[in-house]
Formats: C-alpha cells, sequence, structure tokens
C-alpha cells in the first residue's frame, strides 16, 4: 500500500492528513467547513483514495487559512506516497457531466506543479464558504503534490454543481495518474529518468 501522512502546525492551523493511494474511497474528513468537507468527501469517493482529514483553524477570521492549508497537507500526502512515482500512469483527465455543468480535468503528476483554472463562479459564496477560495484550493494543491493541473468549466449555471464537478473531475483524473501501469511498473514514466525540473 503507497501511504502517508503528514501533519501542519502554524499559528494559524493544526492539520493531520494521511492518504491512501491504494485504498477504496473511505474517508474521515473534519475541517470545521461544511462545504469543504463535503468537497473532499466527493474526492475520496470518487478517487478511491483513502483520506483523513482533521483541520483546526482560525476559522473566526475567514477560511482562507484553512482552506489553504488543508490542499497543501493533502498535496504533501499525495506527492510523499507516490514517492519517486516509478511505474505510475502519470497522466489522467475526466469529464463531469453534472445537471446543467460539464468541467473537465487534466493532470500530469509531473513533479512540476502548474494549475490552469479557467473556472467562474457567478456568487460570492457558496454556504458560508467564499467561492474565491476554490482556485487557491486547487493551486496549494498542485503544487504541493507537483501537479500540472488544468481545471476548465466548459458551461455551467449552478455554482454548487461547478465546484462540485471540478472536485470530482480532479478525483476521476487522480486515480488513473496514480495507478500503477502494469507493463511499465519498474520505470519511472519519462525519458529522462526522474520526474521534475525543465523539461
Amino acid at each position: 500500500m503507497r501511504t502517508a501522512s503528514v501533519e501542519r502546525k502554524t499559528k494559524e492551523t493544526s492539520i493531520r492528513v494521511a492518504v491512501n493511494l491504494d485504498g477504496t474511497g473511505q474517508y474521515r474528513v473534519a475541517t470545521g467547513i461544511g462545504f469543504l468537507d463535503h468537497m473532499l468527501e466527493q474526492l475520496s469517493r470518487h478517487s478511491l483514495l483513502d483520506i483523513d482529514v482533521e483541520a483546526k483553524g482560525d476559522l473566526h477570521i475567514d477560511f482562507h487559512h484553512t482552506t489553504e492549508d488543508v490542499a497543501i497537507c493533502i498535496g504533501e500526502a499525495v506527492a510523499k506516497a507516490l514517492g519517486d512515482r516509478k511505474g505510475i500512469v502519470r497522466y489522467g483527465s475526466a469529464n463531469i457531466p453534472m445537471d446543467e455543468t460539464l468541467t473537465e480535468v487534466a493532470i500530469d503528476l509531473s513533479n512540476r506543479p502548474y494549475l490552469i483554472w479557467k473556472v467562474s463562479l457567478s456568487k460570492p459564496k457558496l454556504g458560508d464558504m467564499d467561492t474565491e477560495l476554490f482556485k487557491e484550493w486547487f493551486q496549494a494543491f498542485s503544487q504541493a503534490a507537483g501537479a500540472t493541473l488544468h481545471v476548465w468549466n466548459h458551461y455551467g449555471e449552478n455554482n454548487h454543481h461547478i465546484v462540485e464537478s471540478c472536485f470530482k473531475g480532479l478525483a476521476r483524473a487522480l486515480r488513473q495518474a496514480v495507478e500503477i501501469d502494469p507493463r511499465k511498473a519498474d520505470a519511472v514514466p519519462s525519458t529522462k529518468g526522474v520526474l521534475g525540473g525543465s523539461l
């Protein structure tokens, strides 16, 4: 099993995360932010990664620090569990329809973090959560996980559907990318022999 745990403690947050890349989509999530918990549960269920998150943050100020730091910890745990990334498929993509919404997500576990975020949200909040924080979550995750990540909402009207389709798209793309390729399980998927650094 490819597993990893990460702890992060600052003056703003205290977070513990554990992931199992070869799991069955079991989750235990408690961030203190209801909508974020819902999204992380979707991420686990649809990626088949087991994800355990316990976070306490300065929610009396706002949700920014907790949202960003949770993403950092999940990304770091995924990167740690991947190790040298030997044998992984590396790439994954998904098109997620959700009622009137369609979102496309593509990922490359290249160890070269980069985010393209083509998502527009028409409301400032979902529940109590600022919608601008979703880009911050994906940015922090891609940086910490060492992932090139493209998220493109083609169309949609309902902001809940748009955001949820982004997380489900990441989940399905990540599920593909972390899989071990049975034809090349002993090799890093790069002509350089290592992932990361320059192209």
